[in-house]
């Protein structure tokens, strides 16, 4: 297995200099190879919003002040530790998805496939064994959101947790269950050192009671109701159960640490 972290910030960062026209939509394609090539060469880029205003360009340039690639880059490294041989060589990056004025962009949507894949490898334990014929090599990618501020820690949580989560999978397989959907993130999360999401005791043990009923739930409807609470719900017109935001990862986080610790009590 061969591991690489690629950086494509500056390239982002170009690609937003372009005018928002055409043109910039044709660089673009042809760019992340969309234009006269079987495979995508750069396909994290899908992630990104190619007609992205003034607003992901100044966070681009907050990001290269503090040299996020270098800061994604050291984490991914770090959290390669944990990846298992492979049989496909591993690409690793950082894009910024434009959840603040990007019209395409759900971000719970997008948070849940990145997180836990689409719907036709959710049903199977077992990971693909081939890549898709678009694909040359695999990638993991870093997510952060226009609508967050720049900062080192949300490039570093990102490109972990990303890392993390693929290691993860390597062992466990796919996902299916809004409980498998726990176990994993609340692994990930813990992992990656993340600070949060965090909720008081009250609100856990609450959170707890009203997730109960849906552990064995395997759809995207109700696993976002329950792990990213009801104003991410509401952002897709599903159903508000009373949750407060990020509720059930706040939970999965909780749990794992909890585990974590008594497992470590157990070893002394």
């Amino acid at each position: 297995m061969k591991f690489e972290y690629v950086p494509l910030l500056q390239i982002q960062r170009e690609l937003h200099r372009l005018p928002r026209d055409f043109q910039r939509f044709e660089t673009y394609l042809r760019t992340i190879g969309a234009r006269g090539s079987e495979r995508l060469e750069l396909p994290s880029l899908l992630v990104m919003n190619p007609m992205g205003k003034d607003h992901v360009a100044a966070l681009l340039d907050q990001y290269s002040a503090l040299d996020g690639d270098a800061i994604a880059a050291q984490a991914a490294n770090e959290a390669a530790a944990e990846l298992q041989e492979d049989p496909w060589d591993i690409k690793a990056c950082l894009v910024i998805a434009d959840d603040l004025m990007g019209g395409w962009t759900n971000r719970y949507a997008c948070e849940f496939t990145q997180r836990f894949g689409p719907d036709h490898l959710r049903c199977q334990r077992e990971r693909p064994t081939e890549l898709p014929r678009w694909l040359s090599h695999c990638w993991i990618t870093g997510i952060v959101w226009s609508s967050e501020p720049a900062s080192a820690e949300a490039a570093r949580t990102a490109m972990s947790a990303a890392v993390h989560r693929y290691a993860y999978a390597q062992r466990h397989g796919s996902v299916r269950t809004l409980r498998d959907m726990m176990q994993q993130e609340g692994h990930v999360l813990a992992a990656a050192n993340c600070t949060g999401p965090r909720l008081d005791a009250d609100d856990l043990e609450y959170t707890r009671e009203v997730i109960e009923p849906f552990l064995d739930a395997d759809d995207m409807r109700t696993a976002i109701e329950c792990l990213f609470g009801d104003a991410a719900g509401r952002t897709l017109g599903f159903t508000p159960r009373g949750l407060s935001p990020w509720a059930g990862m706040a939970l999965a986080l909780h749990d794992a640490r909890a585990e974590s610790n008594a497992l470590r009590e157990v070893r002394v």
